[in-house]
């Protein structure tokens, strides 16, 4: 392998990282360093921006705004309040009942908006402030609601595996939603069965019975959410519409919901939700650009293939590679943002992992999964700053009680990597 481009890539990325500069345009900027000084007599400039603008030619990726847009009415349309109301009734008189609360509601909002983000402040917002009246420590309402938000990004509908299934060259979105439900769900299990040890171990009360004719109206009221979860997948599985289609439906969905039937959102409060939805797609196809632009920069060096074979090379033992790339994604996960870990990172692992028989569908949830986990880790990690900034505390304070935390996400994926059945049962169940 020729080393310098490598060292190029990685050390002007870094350097540029380093000196603030956002991590779209290092992304873009190493892409350009690294073609300019070992080919001198190609135009980067202009090859770079071909490739951006071609990557971002892809009707899957039509997907994103709309969802990104259906999430923006959910974050503000009441949503979330109903669907903490709907855990309450579950789950609130166990030991440790706010905090399955949390969890819970984390779990199903993330999966309704696709945002790990929006989660964690919405649900964050409503939920860390009334288990601290109830007796809990405001860290650990904080070190719940950071990793239980990343639940939305495995359980479909997901930006990230649309993303995945770009960089994978045409995987079904089908089958990764499908794929998604099992891991999601398991991590939200393992994450409430900490946080009852923990609850149980500190004292924490128990919640308040609710009769059953105020449960049933907070189930009621929560139904019309829950329903975008069935349109949405149940269309893409029956075949009625594409994950592109489904995507727009579940605009107009919640756009109804917000503003016909919950009424929490004002027409004239339509044109910011609008702008916001712009701003938040810019920033996310402005990382995809660059970073096809790096993984095409990538693979004109041969990178990708020199990789797979130098990783072959090491050990033909499908238990150690996926131990060692495990580890590089976690470490990656640390420090570059999900979208451009997927698009750069996806080229370089997935040829090695198809080489041991490792099925693609399987191998995007467990990237995925990974890169979860980074999500809740400083200095990048996006959904650790949200969460602590809606607690009002401290990363330092929180640290210690996302220490059991991650380690439960950390069984987890060693689980859904080690046993495939995990993420392929759903989509072989149903013959996708």
């Amino acid at each position: 392998m020729n080393y310098t481009e490598v060292i190029i890539l990685i050390v002007s990325f870094i350097v540029l990282l380093g000196i603030g500069v956002p991590v779209a345009y290092s992304i873009g900027l190493s892409s350009m360093f690294t073609l300019l000084i070992s080919i001198p007599t190609l135009p980067a400039l202009s090859t770079l921006s071909q490739r951006m603008a071609s990557a971002l030619d892809s009707f899957a990726l039509l997907a994103i705004p709309f969802f990104i847009l259906a999430g923006q009415f959910m974050n503000r349309g009441g949503i979330a309040e109903r669907l903490i109301d709907l855990a309450k009734v579950m789950v609130g008189r166990l030991p440790g009942g706010l905090a399955f609360v949390n969890i819970i509601s984390c779990m199903l909002f993330g999966a309704i908006s696709g945002s790990a983000v929006a989660a964690a402040s919405a649900i964050g917002g409503f939920m860390i402030g009334r288990m601290e009246k109830e007796g809990y420590s405001r860290s650990f309402s904080a070190a719940i609601n950071i990793t239980s938000s990343t639940t939305g990004l495995i359980i479909p509908p997901s930006n990230v595996l649309i993303v995945y299934s770009l960089a994978s060259g045409g995987v079904s979105i089908a089958a990764l939603f499908l794929a998604g439900y099992l891991p999601g769900i398991l991590v939200g299990l393992v994450l409430m069965l900490v946080a009852g040890v923990w609850s149980y171990a500190r004292k924490y009360p128990v919640g308040k019975n609710v009769g059953l004719k105020v449960a049933l109206i907070k189930v009621w009221r929560a139904v019309p959410s829950l329903l975008l979860l069935v349109i949405v997948m149940g269309g893409i599985i029956a075949g009625i519409f594409t994950a592109t289609e489904a995507s727009a439906i579940a605009v107009m969905y919640t756009a109804i919901l917000s503003i016909g039937i919950y009424k929490e959102i004002k027409w004239t409060d339509v044109p910011g939700i609008f702008v916001e939805t712009a701003k938040t797609t810019a920033i996310v196809m402005l990382l995809i650009g660059t970073s096809m632009g790096m993984s095409w920069a990538m693979s004109y060096q041969n990178i990708p293939q020199e990789v797979s074979e130098a990783l072959i090379s090491i050990s033909d033992n499908k238990i150690v590679i996926l131990v060692i790339i495990n580890l590089i994604l976690l470490f990656v996960g640390i420090f570059m943002d999900m979208t451009p870990a997927i698009l750069i990172f996806t080229p370089i692992f997935l040829p090695v992992v198809t080489k041991l028989g490792m099925d693609p569908v399987h191998f995007g949830i467990v990237m995925v999964l990974n890169l979860c986990i980074g999500l809740c880790t400083p200095p990048v990690g996006s959904v650790l700053f949200v969460g602590v900034g809606v607690a009002k505390t401290s990363i330092q304070k929180v640290i210690k009680p996302l220490l059991p935390l991650f380690i439960a996400m950390l069984i987890v994926l060693l689980m859904v990597t080690y046993i495939p059945q995990i993420s392929l049962w759903l989509p072989k169940l149903l013959g996708i």
